[in-house]
């Protein structure tokens, strides 16, 4: 199904955001493969830019395991923290590994260039630690100090996005001497995790590649930034949306079952963890959505 290749291709719940409310709005959205060198860490890069006509509203971005690189070259977003607050994000970020919901709103024209890294992808490039990222948005100049400030005028400064994935690429090769720092246990563990869509048991992953629970749990954190639990739960989450959009006569009990909830008071509670509502309200707001993705 075309909405399915659509999900698989996007992944990031940052870029799928932005393209499924582009297709509600006048924005062109377009993906790009990294450098062969690079498939190991980035899984694409994303481009979307709008009129600034018709304003976006506020809107949740649903945690996915993945790490974003973004560079606003239009107008900023607002970030609705979880304390009550609102803060400007700033022009050039990288926005750590997401427990919640994470509410952003335009200010105006939306004009962004994103490298989208695998969940272990930003690993080898970070200067502090993942954990510590957690559902912020950190500047450039903060990670990588002067170099953090010389790609960000680079990128801004680019005239095409040829241009800018050159700038890019040429960066985060340079950048890739601690290549080795993502472990083979890690990325092998994540691969079941998105292969078998988190519904493997954090004891069946451990028993699968042979390593004690507390070592994995460790080797995650030190990775990702999340505990192997809390990713299998996110990517199941992740797949119950799909089925969401994709079976829209579904009933709740059924969604669950058909991605290994215990039962539909578990899967609700995931459900608003992640997504800051409940399935029903979740429903209700988006059904009509997907007859944008079907039948293209």
């Amino acid at each position: 199904m075309v909405l399915q290749r659509i999900i698989n291709v996007l992944r990031s719940s940052l870029a799928y955001f932005f393209y499924f409310y582009g297709k509600l709005n006048p924005m062109n959205y377009q993906t790009f493969d990294p450098h062969q060198e690079l498939k190991m860490l980035v899984k694409c890069y994303w481009t979307m830019e709008d009129s600034g006509c018709d304003r976006l509203e506020k809107q949740s971005i649903i945690p996915d395991g993945c790490m974003e690189m973004i560079f606003h070259h239009g107008d900023l977003y607002k970030q609705y923290t979880g304390d009550g607050n609102i803060v400007i994000q700033p022009r050039c970020f990288v926005i750590g590994q997401l427990t919640r919901p994470l509410e952003i709103e335009p200010t105006g024209k939306t004009d962004i260039f994103s490298v989208r890294f695998h969940p272990y992808g930003f690993l080898p490039l970070t200067s502090i630690p993942i954990k510590e990222m957690e559902n912020t948005a950190v500047p450039l100049e903060r990670l990588f100090d002067r170099d953090g400030k010389d790609i960000e005028e680079k990128i801004l400064n680019a005239h095409s996005v040829q241009e800018r994935i050159n700038l890019i690429e040429i960066f985060l090769l340079n950048r890739l001497e601690r290549a080795d720092a993502i472990n083979n246990i890690v990325r092998t563990t994540v691969d079941k995790v998105l292969t078998g869509n988190g519904q493997l048991s954090i004891n069946e992953l451990s028993g699968q590649i042979n390593v004690n629970q507390r070592q994995l749990e460790r080797k995650f954190h030190l990775a990702i930034g999340l505990s192997p639990k809390k990713l299998s739960k996110i990517i199941r989450l992740q797949a119950a949306l799909n089925n969401l959009l994709t079976k829209g006569s579904t009933t709740f009990t059924s969604l669950a079952y058909e991605n290994d909830y215990y039962d539909q008071a578990h899967f609700i509670k995931d459900f608003k963890e992640f997504v800051g509502v409940t399935p029903k309200e979740y429903y209700g707001k988006h059904l009509k959505m997907s007859s944008f993705f079907i039948g293209e």
